[in-house]
């Protein structure tokens, strides 16, 4: 009883997890998800708009000010 509150939260989720056998397959393919949703599909369809638009960072600023106060 006298362990910090943060080590006993620790401690419960790391048996958990140590004791799972399906979960950390399911784990897994989320984990797998996340990347394909926020590196693969970031690459492919959100380009940097402002990168191939305009050279310096000045210009972009411009264009964002711009678009803000319209």
């Amino acid at each position: 009883m006298s362990e910090n509150i943060f080590i006993r939260i620790f401690r419960f989720y790391y048996e958990g997890f140590k004791n799972m056998t399906v979960g950390k397959r399911l784990w897994l393919i989320i984990l797998i998800k996340l990347f394909v949703f926020f590196v693969i599909l970031r690459l492919f369809f959100f380009p940097d708009f402002l990168k191939t638009r305009f050279n310096t960072d000045e210009q972009r600023g411009d264009y964002v000010l711009e678009q803000l106060t319209q």
